[in-house]
């Protein structure tokens, strides 16, 4: 890549990390509700060789306007594209990654005027099922109906995105359940599905580009009362999102998940986000040079070479517990006193911590997460629910600081009361939501370096703001201490 376009790169990176995470409206008929109206300034439309009206109606109404194409139809949208238009998104399907990696440099380059985004079209809708989904062997199992639901979530494919993607927030979209053949929604979605939706991306740090039905954009453009009284809820959530305040926080993990290949449909890191085990996905590279302290847990999918082997040895002397899955070969930690877990599994103890080798891929993702959760240890949990079976955690903290906001996203349509543990010792928690505002203080129950609260009730979705002495131990970090 020359200088030039190294160039263009890092101005659009500094561009697209100023925001949190922003909603944009995916708009397929010709009128438009005014933006003010809507509350929502970022409109979507698909492109084809006749648009420009559309655009120059959308814009009129004060909205910024992004056309959604494909990666092969990007450059001709680019030189056809009417002006004033704010930007291009590009659908990219995993199986096109590499190429995209090879034209979004030029096509930046030769429209250094136009915004590109990258976005992932196979994001799942949110919601709550009765029965536990799980892949295995590259197949779907539906089990019966089980005291645990299964939660249909995004965080995964969040965080895939964000290795992926270094420099743009995620953006990701969904197709509705329940579309008729003609594309139509059959039964009429409601402002909890959408509020959900919007939550989900919200909470999660991400961009999502929502679709609207076709006759929740006709009854909007017609001003019809019912209409507005659900929009005027989504629009509550969206805003309860758009607060920049928290943009410096990352998403703090004590697990990491070093990957060769960054799979959106990874059943293993599903469950693990459902199991509210704080992860980050790496690739090879990050395990051979990238700071990995903060870590107690490294998950190894990837086939490790000599560099990472070395790595891998290194930190388990140091403490931490690696877990290798499908490992056939002979590695620098194996010694003369390995540990038969079971057929599939042996585990070396080296130095201060151990190296897990599984000799199978993962067949049972649900299984593995519960075991993931083992070797953490109840000491170790950054965060803890009780009565949070529908309910995601993500906690969030300053680069290198202690956890300064938890987020929590509910996928069952009624409220609930919520017990949380989080690591640290916090002495003030305050809670807000988009029904109520920032905030109700919590009373914290601390123990053992942890502390405790109650949240009385969470609909959908809520935010809690945690406060801690200045004499804090590294707890609250996520760095667990030894």
């Amino acid at each position: 890549m020359s200088i030039r376009d190294t160039i263009l790169v890092w101005v659009f990176v500094l561009a697209s990390t100023s925001a949190w995470s922003n909603v944009f409206v995916h708009w397929t008929r010709s009128a438009f509700p005014p933006a003010k109206e809507l509350g929502l300034n970022d409109l979507v439309l698909s492109w084809n060789d006749s648009f420009s009206p559309q655009v120059k109606a959308a814009r009129r109404q004060g909205y910024r306007v992004y056309v959604e194409v494909s990666l092969h139809q990007a450059a001709a949208a680019a030189e056809t594209a009417a002006s004033g238009l704010e930007g291009i998104i590009l659908t990219v399907r995993q199986s096109e990654r590499a190429e995209l990696r090879k034209s979004l440099p030029k096509l930046r380059a030769a429209h250094p005027k136009f915004r590109f985004l990258v976005l992932n079209p196979d994001g799942k809708q949110p919601e709550m099922r009765g029965s536990l989904v799980i892949k295995r062997d590259s197949v779907l199992e539906v089990s019966s109906p089980t005291a645990q639901p299964w939660i249909d979530t995004n965080l995964a494919l969040i965080k895939i995105e964000q290795r992926s993607l270094q420099g743009q927030v995620p953006m990701y979209t969904f197709s509705w359940e329940g579309l008729s053949d003609s594309g139509q929604q059959q039964a009429a979605l409601t402002a909890t599905d959408y509020s959900l939706a919007v939550a989900e991306a919200g909470a999660f740090h991400a961009d999502l580009i929502l679709q609207l039905d076709e006759r929740l954009q006709r009854a909007l453009s017609n001003h019809d009362p019912e209409a507005w009284t659900l929009w005027n809820q989504v629009q509550s959530y969206a805003k309860f999102y758009s607060d920049t305040s928290a943009q410096r926080l990352e998403a703090a993990a004590n697990v990491a998940v070093v990957v060769d290949d960054l799979d959106t449909t990874d059943e293993a890191m599903n469950l693990l986000a459902r199991h509210n085990i704080p992860f980050k996905v790496l690739r090879p590279a990050d395990l051979k040079s990238g700071e990995l302290e903060g870590f107690d847990v490294v998950v190894v999918f990837a086939k490790p070479d000599r560099g990472a082997c070395e790595r891998i040895a290194d930190l388990a002397t140091h403490g931490k517990t690696v877990v290798l899955v499908e490992a056939h070969d002979s590695y620098p930690w194996q010694n003369d006193h390995p540990v038969r877990l079971n057929e599939d599994a042996v585990a070396y103890a080296v130095g201060n911590g151990k190296v897990l080798e599984l000799l199978e891929p993962v067949t049972d993702p649900e299984m593995f997460a519960q075991d993931i959760r083992r070797l953490l240890g109840k000491q170790n949990m950054l965060v803890s629910l009780w009565n949070g079976l529908t309910t995601i955690a993500v906690p969030y903290r300053e680069h290198g600081g202690s956890v300064k906001v938890l987020e929590f996203v509910n996928y069952a349509e009624a409220p609930l009361r919520l017990q949380v543990q989080v690591i640290g010792t916090f002495t003030s928690i305050r809670y807000e939501t988009p029904e109520h505002k920032c905030c109700e203080s919590l009373v914290p129950v601390k123990h053992d370096g942890f502390t405790e609260f109650v949240i009385p009730e969470l609909r959908i979705t809520g935010r809690v703001h945690l406060e801690a002495n200045h004499f804090n131990d590294s707890r609250s970090s996520g760095v667990s201490p030894r």
